[in-house]
C-alpha cells in the first residue's frame, strides 16, 4: 500500500506516522526528550536530540511498513524556535524554544515603540518573548559575542532541513511565526529586521509549503535505508498543520489542541486583522491563514500539580485520562475555585510574560481533587477567551475539532465542550500535526488536487455533546476569571520586580 510518513517535531517530544493514500494510519513512532532549564524563564533543547529523534522515528516507520511504497516524507514543528549557528553550521546555542521567557524586557521595549503596531499588523505575531525577533534581540543585548559570531539564526525545522539537504530554507508557515516575515508578501520584513539588528542574510531563504527536495545526503540516505531521490515536503508548523489534520479548515469550524501548551485556530482565505492585537495570523498555504492564540499552559499545568501536590507515581499517557477522571464527582465550576493557569506566563489572549498562576477562592471545603479540576477549568478558560476573540475577528464558532494529548481524558474534553456550549468532535488521527503533515505531503505530491480531498480521509472517533446547564455555571466562574487578570496585572509586575 502506497504510503507518506508525516513528521511532527514538537517540544517534548517527535511524533511520525505512516499515512496510506486513502488515510489509514498503518504505523506511528514517537522519541522523547528533555528540556533544559538551567535559570528562570530559561525553556532549551539540544538540536542535535531533536535531529536524533527525527532519525529514529522516520527509521523506526520504515523498518515496519517498508521503504518500497513510501512516497515522500512530510515535515511538521514547532514555532518560534531559535538556534543560533556559525559560519560552520555548528550551533552557537541550544534550541530556544516558545517557552522560553528571557527576551520579555525586549518585547515590553518594542511593543512600547510605534514600530511594534507596524510589526504585529505585517507579520501577523503578536510581540511576546515567544517570537524569534525578540529572541533575536535578547542574544544581541545580552549574548553579544554569540551574536557577532552567528551567520544564521534558524528553526529547528532549518537546522534538520541543512543536516539533510546543505541548505537553510524555511517553509512560510514557519516564518509567519518569527515576527521577522510579511505574511502579506512572502518576504522578510525590513522592520523587523532593523528592529534585531540583522539582515535577510541572517536567516533562511523563505518558500512553500509545498517545496520538495530529492538531494538526500547519502550518509542521511543510508541511515533512514530509503531509496535514490526520495521526496521530502518541507511541510508547515503544528499549530497550522493540526487545523488540516482535525479537518477544521472551513468556515465556523475551530480546531483547539491541549498538549504541553494549548491552542484554539480558525481557518481563513485572508488574514484577520484584530485591533486589540489578542490573536495571530500564521500562514497554512499561500492562499490559506490560520488565526487564533496560544497558551502557555495546558498539560504541563497538570504535570505541575501532579509532581509536586500528589502521591502519584509518574503517570504516563496511558493512565493519565484515568488520574484526571478522579475529579469527575467534584461538580462543575469546582465549587467557587479559580485557577488562573499562567505558570509560564501566558501567550493569547493577555500576551503578558509577567501573569502568574493564581488560585482564587480557596474554602475549608476545597481539596486537592478540586484543585486539580479548577486547573482543568483554568487552561479551558483560557482557551474560551480566544474562542470569543475569534468570534469578533474570523467569525462564529460552529464545530470544535479537538485534538492533542488531552483527548485522552473524556472528562476534560466534555469540560472544554461545556465551557463552549459547543460539540466538540474528536478524530479518528493519532496525531493532527502529524496527519496535517501527511496531507500537506500528499498535495505537494499531486497525489490530491487540493486540500478539500483530505476531508474524506478522517473520520469522527467520538463527539461531546454540550451540558447547557453546566455552560451556564461556567459562565459565572469564567467572567470572574477574566476580572481576576486585569486586576492582579499590576500587581503581576511587582512581584517579578520583588
Amino acid at each position: 500500500m502506497k504510503y507518506i510518513i508525516g513528521i511532527d517535531i514538537g517540544t517534548s517530544g517527535t511524533k511520525a506516522i505512516a499515512f496510506s493514500m486513502n488515510g489509514t494510519i498503518l504505523y506511528n513512532a514517537y522519541a522523547s526528550y528533555p528540556m533544559i532549564s538551567k535559570q528562570s524563564f530559561e525553556q532549551e533543547l539540544d538540536p542535535d536530540s531533536l535531529l536524533q529523534a527525527t532519525i529514529q522515528t522516520i527509521n523506526e516507520v520504515v523498518r515496519n511498513t517498508g521503504a518500497k511504497e513510501l512516497t515522500g516524507i512530510a515535515f511538521s514543528s514547532a514555532m518560534h524556535s531559535v538556534i543560533a549557528i556559525d559560519k560552520n553550521g555548528m550551533p552557537l546555542t541550544n534550541v530556544i524554544t516558545w517557552a522560553d521567557l528571557r527576551s520579555e524586557e525586549s518585547a515590553v521595549k518594542i511593543r512600547t515603540e510605534a514600530v511594534g503596531k507596524k510589526i504585529y499588523e505585517h507579520t501577523g505575531t503578536p510581540i511576546h518573548p515567544m517570537s524569534p525577533l525578540c529572541k533575536i534581540m535578547w542574544i544581541r543585548d545580552n549574548q553579544p559575542e554569540i551574536f557577532s559570531k552567528t551567520s544564521k539564526f534558524i528553526s529547528i525545522k532549518e537546522y534538520i532541513w541543512h543536516h539533510f539537504f546543505g541548505k537553510f530554507l524555511i517553509d512560510y508557515s514557519i516564518a509567519s511565526g518569527t515576527g521577522l516575515f510579511d505574511i502579506h508578501n512572502f518576504q522578510w520584513y525590513n522592520e523587523s529586521l532593523v528592529a534585531a539588528g540583522i539582515t535577510a542574510d541572517h536567516l533562511s531563504e523563505p518558500v512553500s509549503p509545498l517545496h520538495v527536495e530529492t538531494g538526500l545526503q547519502k550518509k542521511y540516505q543510508l541511515a533512514l535505508n530509503l531509496p535514490d531521490k526520495m521526496a521530502f515536503i518541507i511541510g508547515g508548523s503544528d499549530g497550522c498543520l493540526a487545523n488540516l489534520g482535525s479537518n477544521a479548515i472551513a468556515p465556523g469550524e475551530m480546531a483547539l489542541t491541549i498538549g504541553t501548551s494549548g491552542a484554539a485556530r480558525m481557518v481563513s482565505p485572508k488574514p484577520r486583522h484584530d485591533f486589540k492585537e489578542r490573536i495571530f495570523n500564521y500562514i497554512l498555504t499561500e492562499q490559506l491563514y490560520v488565526t487564533g492564540g496560544a497558551i502557555n499552559n495546558g498539560g504541563n499545568a497538570i504535570r505541575w500539580w501532579i509532581d509536586n501536590f500528589t502521591q502519584a507515581s509518574d503517570p504516563d499517557q496511558n493512565n493519565f485520562a484515568g488520574y484526571l477522571h478522579q475529579v469527575a464527582d467534584i461538580p462543575p465550576a469546582s465549587e467557587g475555585l479559580i485557577f488562573l493557569p499562567y505558570l509560564l506566563g501566558e501567550r493569547a489572549p493577555v500576551w503578558d510574560a509577567n501573569a502568574r498562576g493564581v488560585f482564587f477562592g480557596i474554602t475549608s471545603r476545597h481539596n486537592s481533587r478540586h484543585f486539580l479540576r479548577a486547573i482543568m477549568e483554568g487552561i479551558g478558560f483560557s482557551l474560551y477567551a480566544i474562542g470569543l476573540s475569534l468570534e469578533e475577528t474570523v467569525g462564529p464558532v460552529e464545530k470544535i475539532y479537538a485534538s492533542g494529548g488531552f483527548i485522552q481524558s473524556p472528562l476534560w474534553v466534555q469540560i472544554i465542550a461545556d465551557i463552549f456550549n459547543k460539540n466538540v468532535y474528536v478524530m479518528n488521527v493519532a496525531d493532527a500535526s502529524a496527519t496535517g503533515a501527511a496531507m500537506i505531503g500528499l498535495l505537494a505530491l499531486k497525489e490530491i488536487r487540493d486540500l478539500e480531498e483530505t476531508r474524506a480521509m478522517i473520520q469522527i472517533h467520538k463527539t461531546y455533546f454540550p451540558d447547557t446547564g453546566n455552560h451556564v455555571v461556567y459562565l459565572k466562574n469564567f467572567s470572574i476569571f477574566e476580572r481576576l487578570y486585569g486586576k492582579l496585572k499590576d500587581e503581576f509586575e511587582k512581584i517579578k520586580k520583588a
